[in-house]
């Protein structure tokens, strides 16, 4: 069966906090109810912890960092699932019920497997 990664992109927050507790209720009750489909995930800590990598002129140049995510969005990516589903449209159907959906946004892509 095809694999599909849902990214998440949602408000910028540690969901490691106890604040985010009572939100994350949501995601474990996915988390349960798709259990059948889930093959892996992870939320992610918040953009300010990310170093955006870029090599100046190519293949062996200098290696320049900088602090932040790669572009700067009302939304931020927080998380991804990997989804293995009949097709797309079983995939979208999980997708729409991740509590990103509702108040941000879910990136459904194939996972191209080598």
């Amino acid at each position: 069966m095809p694999k599909y990664i849902a990214l998440t992109y949602t408000r910028d927050v540690d969901w490691s906090s106890p604040e985010q507790s009572e939100e994350m209720k949501d995601y474990w009750e996915f988390g349960e109810a798709a259990a059948a489909v889930i093959r892996g995930g992870h939320a992610l800590y918040p953009t300010a912890t990310a170093t955006t990598v870029r090599v100046a002129g190519g293949k062996g140049g200098d290696v320049i960092t900088s602090d932040g995510p790669y572009a700067e969005t009302k939304e931020a990516l927080t998380g991804f699932y990997l989804f293995e589903c009949a097709d797309l449209d079983e995939a979208v159907g999980y997708a729409a019920r991740l509590p990103a959906a509702w108040d941000g946004a879910v990136e459904v892509r194939p996972i191209i497997e080598f």
